[in-house]
């Protein structure tokens, strides 16, 4: 599965262009299904493939990740990481507060 679609490549804005905005929305998600560790970007460089956003991994942490990187990580069973078909974007602020219940 390709972690990055044109479709959502043209949806998130590019990095730095949210620095001035107090609560950005992550418009995509990457998870890795065998240890919890959880990708939110709210800015994308298409040209280098990196992201920037929400980390959720031995910390919460906002800061830059790269999808060839994320590509390249196999785990169990030469699993992957994985993009959320499913995700439909919502403002960080929202992201730390479900993470807070629980």
């Amino acid at each position: 599965m390709k972690l990055m679609t044109r479709e959502l490549e043209l949806k998130l804005p590019g990095l730095y262009s949210q620095e001035e905005v107090e609560d950005p929305v992550a418009v995509a998600k990457w998870f890795c299904p065998w240890n919890g560790w959880t990708w939110w970007a709210t800015e994308y460089n298409p040209s280098e493939r990196l992201c920037f956003g929400l980390v959720r991994g031995f910390e919460v942490e906002l800061g830059y990740f790269s999808l060839d990187e994320l590509a390249e990580v196999r785990g169990p069973g030469g699993l992957r990481i994985e993009c959320d078909l499913y995700w439909k974007p919502v403002s960080l602020s929202v992201i730390r507060a479900n993470m807070d219940r629980g």
